[in-house]
């Protein structure tokens, strides 16, 4: 029951937005994921079943994320088109300069970011990686198994994701499935920064992504 909290099946309502994406109590939401996370890690060793955890950081999320696309997602969630529209009104046109050398450059458009200290950014990223999760795992053959009928394929919080898969080739495929659809809306996954966890494995080759090697540690620090 303690694990089953976080993932209640509940269905979204009448606009589709998961109810999650609405949570008010922040702090008691990231503690209630590190403390699923834990519970899996737990019961994997306990039954002695291999576990990877890939924990996904994005590259200035809050920078690259492209707003046509921002716009179209909303739509798919049912967000009414008036609403839509007031959101992207406080986008449109909207110009920057910038100095170099010196001197203040012409104005020119920008078409990617949201609006970094808006209160409203967090909940249209939220809403960004909830439809990445959901695009690139839809098949749900990759994740770990949650009920008798279902799999859990992440846990997440904003835009930090935890993939969860029972073997190294389901995991290398998730990857690639949630960098690819997180490209398609200007996201880009750090290389750098994302680390694998690895319990009970079977296969201990490294993960990579791009040509390059994530990498593989047995506990670190989240920021």
């Amino acid at each position: 029951m303690a694990v089953r909290k976080i993932k209640s099946w509940k269905a979204a309502g009448p606009d589709n937005i998961p109810a999650e994406a609405l949570k008010s109590d922040i702090e008691q939401s990231c503690t209630d994921r590190i403390a699923t996370l834990w519970i899996i890690v737990e019961q994997s060793v306990e039954w002695n079943s291999s576990l990877y955890i890939d924990v996904i950081d994005y590259e200035k999320e809050f920078d690259t994320v492209d707003r046509r696309t921002l716009w179209k997602i909303l739509r798919h969630y049912g967000v009414p088109e008036n609403i839509v529209n007031i959101i992207r009104n406080t986008y449109d046109g909207l110009q920057c300069k910038v100095v170099h050398g010196g001197q203040l450059t012409d104005a020119f458009q920008v078409r990617t970011e949201v609006k970094q200290g808006c209160l409203l950014s967090p909940f249209l990223l939220l809403l960004v990686v909830d439809w990445i999760m959901k695009t690139s795992t839809f098949d749900g053959k990759h994740g770990i198994q949650w009920t008798a009928q279902n799999q859990l394929d992440d846990l997440d919080f904003v835009d930090d994701l935890a993939l969860l898969s029972h073997t190294r080739e389901q995991m290398q495929i998730k990857t690639a499935n949630v960098a690819a659809v997180s490209a398609s809306v200007g996201l880009n996954i750090h290389k750098g920064k994302t680390r694998v966890l690895k319990f009970k494995a079977e296969n201990r080759n490294p993960f990579t992504h791009d040509g390059e090697t994530l990498e593989d540690v047995e506990s670190f620090t989240r920021l």
